[in-house]
């Protein structure tokens, strides 16, 4: 079998709409994915840290059973498998004035669910590396735990947390080509669709796997962005040009990171 090189230039530089709307589609369910799985992996992550022993084991729990099971198997469970016992059922729905198909909202939820897990270790990983002295000094000083946390715990762990919420962010756009399984019309569906309607296969998916190559590109400038601005402001040197992050080159000499003025 020829590579057909014109369709596989033509579906590159001028895909056609149903790739695009698959290609939005991916990038929207991420983003709000990870909004949400953000939101409640810290919820998890302070109940792991409560002083209340209940809370501790069902978000010790909660982790363990999301953690321990597949991303497919959830999906399939959250959309098919609550309806099936009579506990609910996902149905289209006007949100601002947009239709949100009942796949699309179940997939959310169980990337939100999938993701929030290991966002909660990285939030408790973080906020433990703040050294509990600071938490005193505050607690001292009379500081409610809201302000706490807002003004003196949180811009410390931020440095801790901002790369591995990035790569979890980076990781959750690929791994969006698993809805397909339960009808989500993201990129990836899009392309299977293509494949059998054009027959070619190896071109179509060549030029996915560029444009989910493209995703994670752009994210990782992003992110170093909002890496090095966070560097800035606690005092600390930038170490890692972007052609290290993203080619994963490495020389002897780099030293470890310091705080400015530090040697």
């Amino acid at each position: 079998m020829n590579f057909d090189w014109p369709f596989f230039w033509k579906s590159l530089l001028t895909p056609s709409a149903p790739f695009l709307d698959g290609l939005v589609l991916t990038v929207v369910i991420s983003v709000v994915a990870m909004v949400l799985a953000t939101a409640t992996g810290l919820v998890v992550a302070l109940m792991r840290r409560s002083a209340l022993a209940p809370l501790r084991w069902v978000a010790g729990v909660y982790i363990w059973s999301i953690r321990g099971t597949p991303l497919l198997v959830q999906l399939v469970l959250i959309y098919t498998g609550l309806a099936a016992v009579g506990l609910y059922q996902f149905r289209d729905v006007a949100i601002l004035g947009l239709s949100v198909k009942a796949a699309v909202q179940a997939a959310v939820i169980g990337l939100m669910v999938n993701e929030s897990a290991y966002i909660a270790e990285i939030i408790r990983a973080g906020l433990d590396s703040v050294p509990k002295g600071q938490f005193e000094a505050a607690a001292s000083l009379g500081m409610k735990p809201v302000k706490l946390m807002r003004w003196v715990i949180v811009p410390q762990a931020l440095r801790v947390m901002v790369p591995p919420l990035g790569n979890s962010f980076n990781g959750l756009m690929k791994t969006t080509s698993v809805l397909s399984v339960i009808g989500v019309s993201e990129m990836f569906l899009v392309t299977q669709a293509i494949s059998s309607a054009t027959f070619h296969t190896f071109e179509i998916f060549i030029v996915a796997a560029i444009y989910y190559l493209a995703l994670t590109t752009v994210w990782t400038f992003i992110q170093a962005g909002i890496e090095n601005r966070l560097a800035r402001q606690l005092g600390i040197e930038q170490r890692v040009p972007i052609s290290r992050r993203l080619l994963g080159a490495r020389r002897t000499s780099d030293a470890s990171p310091q705080p400015a003025g530090v040697s």
